[in-house]
């Protein structure tokens, strides 16, 4: 069986970007330039969809959000 995750934590590009004060653009070269950014759940034909908590914890182990 598959990854559970909750549907409200369910986000792509452009809800990151809204919610960490950046543009769409920034997402995509974070995810093409950092290894260590999370892996989309699903990559669909529109674009890309990740579990907001993981891209959370990497956002603040990288300082782009905050501790609260």
């Amino acid at each position: 069986m598959g990854r559970r995750v909750d549907v409200d934590d369910l986000v792509g590009a452009a809800d990151i970007a809204e919610r960490l004060g950046v543009d769409g653009r920034t997402i995509h070269q974070w995810h093409r330039r950092h290894d260590d950014f999370p892996e989309p759940l699903v990559r669909l034909r529109q674009g890309f969809v990740w579990a907001w908590p993981d891209v959370a914890k990497w956002a603040r182990a990288t300082g782009r959000l905050g501790k609260g």
